[in-house]
């Protein structure tokens, strides 16, 4: 799911937790050029606070009013550009969405769901819920209704802050997935080459023991050095992440795999890895590389990569 979805349903149970009403909205349906896709949520408190968004700002007000009058149920909203209030709770993009207002609470989004929804993106597991548009419930399961995917957030875990890694670093977010850089070796992690990212200072194994490799991790490595980049591949080997990669020529990656071999590592495993990293797209540069390995990482993600 969206990072920001799930920071919303968050701060929703949170809420519920502190004692306050919280209800929720959801995109249920667009039409043409809606600012938000279906099923992201926005959540109300009964103080007129909210978190999320299901337009970008163009009706929120409108559905706050509506959710704040909330009392039992649900209630469906629509709205459009086709009428004199369009500039009032309209869209002024000249889309359409619909969007239902439900209660947090057990015969509406249960907090409960949330808690799963939670340890469901700490494990790399994805759940489908179903809204009954009529009662205003959720659950967990698929039927008549609105379903609701909520894949896992993806993460990336690139070893090596180098030339490439800056590169990659924008692409992978652009993509809606986390990245973290590991490097120990403090002439390359410096806080100026990578604004706004934490670095991981520490060595490989010890960084992606806390960081903890899920099936919706991908784990990089790009420093050529086999005191980084093999510790690394071992701690993947180890996980379930959905793609590992390493840099390197065939004949690196050949001698690379015998010492990972000699580590214990079987050929199933070893078949995991990808190296050379990235797609054969001719990449003669370091944003190309990032490019090639961005565009393999999102096939293996899609289930559309042939293996080497």
């Amino acid at each position: 799911m969206a990072v920001d979805d799930l920071s919303t349903l968050l701060t929703a149970r949170d809420w519920l937790r502190a004692g306050h009403k919280v209800s929720l909205a959801t995109v249920m349906e667009t039409w043409g050029s809606a600012p938000r896709r279906a099923g992201s949520h926005l959540a109300i408190r009964d103080d007129g606070l909210f978190e999320g968004s299901v337009s970008g700002g163009c009706v929120e007000g409108d559905v706050v009013t509506e959710a704040l009058a909330l009392t039992t149920g649900a209630t469906r909203l629509e709205y459009g550009v086709a009428d004199e209030t369009a500039w009032q709770v309209g869209l002024a993009c000249g889309g359409r969405i619909s969007v239902l207002v439900q209660r947090v609470a057990d015969d509406g989004f249960s907090s409960a769901l949330i808690d799963r929804l939670e340890s469901a993106a700490i494990s790399g597991d994805a759940v489908t819920l179903t809204t009954n548009p009529e009662s205003g419930q959720t659950t967990e399961s698929t039927g008549q209704g609105f379903d609701r995917s909520y894949p896992p957030p993806r993460r990336l875990a690139i070893i090596g802050a180098v030339h490439i890694a800056q590169a990659l670093v924008p692409l992978a977010r652009n993509l809606g997935i986390t990245p973290t850089v590991i490097d120990p070796r403090g002439l390359f992690a410096a806080d100026a080459r990578f604004a706004g990212l934490d670095l991981d200072r520490r060595w490989p194994d010890d960084a992606l023991s806390d960081w903890k490799p899920n099936a919706a991790s991908a784990i990089v490595a790009l420093t050529h050095d086999p005191k980084l980049d093999d510790v690394a591949l071992a701690a993947a080997l180890a996980s379930p992440a959905y793609y590992i990669a390493a840099l390197g020529s065939r004949k690196n990656h050949a001698a690379r795999l015998a010492r990972l071999a000699a580590q214990g590592s079987d050929e199933a495993q070893l078949s995991r890895i990808h190296g050379p990293a990235g797609l054969a797209i001719g990449a003669a540069d370091p944003a190309e590389i990032a490019l090639s390995i961005a565009a393999q990482m999102t096939a293996a993600w899609r289930g559309a990569l042939i293996q080497k």
